[in-house]
């Protein structure tokens, strides 16, 4: 059983950080569901595929077989950001369309990720709901909240990972990768000569700035040198030499959805390239939305070197299982 020249399907798909992270395993995308129609069209751009809409509406039966199903399935339901409904909310219950077509497919392997507040959401009881149905279903389900800064990009992002697989594979355990040593600052993605407007405000306050200049001494970690008013949520400023904030969908502020940098003497925000490149994208993606539509797409995708990392762990566990046969496709 190996991950090269699976079959997968991309729920949820939003711009694709799933479909970046198995196409470089040869792996196929044979379905794709995505709802937002700005983000869909970026996906039929990027890889050739033009995604389903709302997976609500569409029946198991019309999905082809496939190995591998991914899902950054929505997660404003258990952010800390939002209200916290959970499955009161129906966001939260698009969880359930998940198991629904796991359940039909019976796929060898669910690859999933949501925000690190699920865990503790309704006192653990929504996780509990969630990793019961995955059992009920046939699942050994594996989880673990893990960093983008650990992970060879420059930004705070922490995230709920899942991998689960089908209870026939009798794989008991899973080992998430460990942090990466690697040590890399925001500078090191910034664009040379941005199109993005320079920060201006009379109610600037700056701390005496900390700066990091040996690589050795650079924390991946956001260093906060200042503020803008309050300094409440994105009015916040941070020195290029640490890391992003976590890059967001949402969100008010001067800095939304990106934070506030100091670069090269001015304040401003990320560009949507820059965007691209704290969440793993390369330089061959196309943004072809305008700033706006690229914030929200590039806040609510996912860190590909992190799905990097945990595909190459999926991998070595795979080839411990004493199995040479090829995926078998559920019909």
């Amino acid at each position: 059983m190996k991950l090269k020249n699976s079959r997968f399907i991309d729920l949820f798909a939003g711009i694709g950080g799933f479909h970046q992270a198995l196409s470089k395993y040869d792996s196929s995308c044979v379905f794709a569901s995505e709802w937002d129609k700005e983000a869909s069209r970026v996906y039929a751009e990027n890889y050739g595929i033009k995604p389903h809409g709302d997976i609500t509406e569409i029946h198991e039966s019309t999905i082809p077989p496939h190995n591998i199903l991914c899902a950054g399935f929505p997660c404003q339901a258990f952010s800390i950001s939002g209200k916290q409904n959970g499955f009161n909310d129906t966001r939260g219950t698009l969880f359930f369309d998940i198991a629904r077509i796991a359940n039909y497919h019976k796929p060898e392997i669910l690859f999933l990720e949501n925000v690190k507040n699920l865990i503790r959401h309704d006192e653990g009881r929504t996780l509990k709901t969630i990793t019961e149905t995955l059992d009920n279903i046939g699942y050994n389900a594996f989880y673990k909240v893990l960093n983008a800064s650990n992970f060879g990009l420059p930004q705070n992002r922490e995230r709920l990972y899942f991998v689960c697989f089908r209870k026939n594979l009798l794989i008991k355990d899973f080992t998430f990768p460990s942090p990466l040593k690697t040590k890399i600052s925001l500078k090191a993605i910034l664009e040379e000569k941005p199109d993005i407007k320079e920060i201006k405000r009379e109610d600037i306050f700056m701390n005496a700035e900390k700066v990091y200049l040996e690589e050795e001494n650079i924390p991946n970690r956001p260093i906060q040198i200042g503020r803008i008013s309050k300094g409440r949520q994105g009015e916040r400023i941070y020195h290029p030499n640490g890391h992003a904030i976590t890059l967001s969908a949402y969100g008010g502020g001067i800095g939304a959805k990106t934070g506030i940098y100091k670069v090269d003497n001015k304040l401003r925000k990320l560009t949507p390239r820059e965007c691209a490149r704290a969440q793993g994208f390369p330089e061959s993606f196309k943004i072809i939305s305008s700033n706006s539509q690229a914030y929200k797409q590039f806040g609510n995708s996912v860190a590909i070197n992190v799905l990097d990392s945990i595909l190459s762990t999926i991998e070595i566990k795979l080839d411990t299982i004493n199995n040479s046969e090829p995926l078998l496709l559920s019909e």
